[in-house]
């Protein structure tokens, strides 16, 4: 955390720009759960300006299709082994 705070720090301190991604909603970082995160928190929302990107989760459909492959793959040796 202190390594984030110190990158995070020197940007804001110079004004040089600063992108952020992150998979935290808006309101999680308005309400840092402790003083270190407020810290880091604080220096983004006053320097970056929020985008919401928001659309399907392909890695969770991906992720779905090849559970769906192993649980055939599962079946197909489960015959197998019956034989």
């Amino acid at each position: 955390m202190e390594k984030m705070f110190t990158v995070i720090d020197s940007r804001y301190r110079s004004r040089k720009p600063l992108i952020v991604t992150t998979n935290l909603k808006l309101e999680e970082i308005k309400n840092p759960p402790d003083l270190t995160h407020a810290r880091i928190y604080d220096r983004i929302l006053e320097r970056c300006a929020p985008v919401l990107f928001s659309g399907k989760n392909f890695r969770e459909e991906g992720a779905s299709v090849t559970k769906a492959a192993a649980r055939r793959e599962s079946k197909l040796c489960a015959r197998l082994w019956k034989i």
